[in-house]
Parts: structure tokens; C-alpha cells; sequence
């Protein structure tokens, strides 16, 4: 398993390790995941009562998600991190609402809590990932380097190598000249050097 390579991926590798064991702690020991979330638990269950059912499938999927979560983690999947941030408040929503219709009892709001505070969390770091991100680019075509003698002229720079837009752009970069176009090989020309 690889660390995460991002602040986004720290916030996605946390939650998906919590996920992890705790749907672990359901499966082996519903009990106390029962009382950890503040429900009740009686020492008999009434005829009809799926709670157990329930719980088991909840506690899998929740293993089964941290799971997922630690793929993308090692993959760097960002579109992933971007998705769960919607969907984590979605379901900050969700249960919140279940607190205060008192579906769920009011410690549960922790549960809430924590899917809010991971997607903000998340939020943040995919924002401050891009930011660091744009700090670190190099100058780009149509920025010619100065040379010693004070002179710089576009014709002069090298064709520099610029992400494409679109699925192939991490695989394929564009090669552009000097002036910001599409480089054309000829004798003496530097298109197709990527940097």
C-alpha cells in the first residue's frame, strides 16, 4: 500500500481506514458498534427485529468502502476524492435530518458530523493540492528565457510540452512552439521536444 502522494489523499486514506475498521468492529462486534452510535441494545430481540441483519450489511458495506477508499488513495484517483465530497455532505444532510426528526438518536449526529467535517477536509486539501500545484508549473510557451546578452526572442525558445484538456492528456502532451501554436517539425526545429 502506497502513503498518499496529497493533501486530499491524507483525508481520503484517514476516512478509509476508519471505515475499514469500523465496519470490521460491526461485523465482529455489533454490540458495541451499536452502542458507540447510541442505540439501544436489549438482551433479547423481539421476533421481526432485523437490527443484527441490518447491521451486518451496514458494517459490510462500510468495510467494503474503505476498501474502495484506500484504492483510490494508492491510485491518487482525484476525481474520486471530488466525488465523495459531494456525496459525503449529501449524507451530512441526510443523517443530520435523522437526528432531528429523532429517527436516530442525537449521539448519531456525531456520525453526521464527521461525514461533513471529512468532506470540507477533503475540500480543502483538493483545493490546497491545486494550489501547490500551480505554484510548482514551470513558465510556459510564449515566455521566452532570457539569455546573458539581454536579448530574448520567441523564435529562439524551445518548444515546451503543455497538458491537453481531456482523457488523453495525461498520456499525450500537446507540443507547442514559442508563439503559443501547434510546433511543426523542419530542419532546426526543436517541435516534438518535451521537457
Amino acid at each position: 500500500m502506497r502513503l498518499p502522494r496529497s493533501g486530499a489523499g491524507w483525508t481520503i486514506a484517514v476516512f478509509g481506514v476508519l471505515a475499514l475498521l469500523l465496519g470490521a468492529l460491526g461485523l465482529l462486534w455489533p454490540e458495541a458498534q451499536l452502542r458507540m452510535l447510541g442505540f439501544e441494545v436489549p438482551d433479547r430481540r423481539a421476533a421481526g427485529d432485523y437490527t443484527g441483519t441490518f447491521l451486518t450489511a451496514s458494517s459490510m458495506a462500510s468495510f467494503n468502502m474503505g476498501v474502495y477508499y484506500l484504492l483510490a488513495v494508492a491510485t491518487e484517483w482525484r476525481a474520486f476524492y471530488r466525488f465523495t465530497v459531494v456525496f459525503r455532505l449529501v449524507t451530512f444532510t441526510v443523517f443530520t435530518l435523522a437526528v432531528l426528526a429523532d429517527v436516530a438518536p442525537d449521539r448519531f449526529f456525531a456520525v453526521a458530523l464527521w461525514e461533513g467535517l471529512g468532506a470540507v477536509a477533503t475540500a480543502l486539501g483538493l483545493r490546497w493540492d491545486a494550489r501547490r500545484a500551480d505554484g510548482a508549473r514551470p513558465a510556459t510557451a510564449g515566455v521566452a528565457d532570457e539569455d546573458h546578452s539581454g536579448s530574448a526572442g520567441a523564435a529562439d525558445a524551445p518548444a515546451a510540452a503543455v497538458p491537453v484538456d481531456g482523457p488523453e492528456s495525461s498520456t499525450k502532451p500537446q507540443v507547442i512552439d514559442a508563439e503559443g501554436g501547434p510546433a511543426t517539425a523542419g530542419p532546426g526545429s526543436t517541435a516534438g521536444t518535451v521537457r
